[in-house]
């Protein structure tokens, strides 16, 4: 059965493409595109994360993900130190973001 989330509630996967399994310990943070860090967190044993406030302001807001140090971690060189995901809140349905990494590339989507 599927979580119902009645008011705005930020969720990711990471999922890393190198090995096919997900990307644990994944350190997050969520913040305004000015800076104002909202909440911080990192990715369970399946590559998963429940993230920020209860209500999330409406506007942009930034998820960064610290994919270097995963990649350093299981000893892979990698080109991106970390990945930012910029997103538009505009009311109050749950969000997801799912990211899929390998060390020189990602791709993410609104998921749902």
């Amino acid at each position: 059965m599927r979580a119902t989330f009645g008011v705005p509630h930020l969720t990711t996967h990471v999922l890393d493409a190198r090995t096919g399994t997900p990307a644990a310990g994944v350190a997050l943070t969520l913040r305004t595109p000015e800076g104002q860090v909202l909440a911080t967190g990192a990715t369970d044993a399946d590559g998963r994360a429940g993230i920020g406030p209860d209500v999330l302001p409406r506007g942009d807001l930034e998820l960064r993900f610290d994919t270097g140090a995963h990649h350093r971690a299981a000893g892979v060189p990698s080109f991106h130190p970390y990945v930012v995901v910029a997103f538009t809140v505009t009311g109050t349905e749950h969000l997801h973001v799912p990211l899929l990494l390998s060390p020189f590339a990602h791709s993410t989507y609104r998921g749902s």
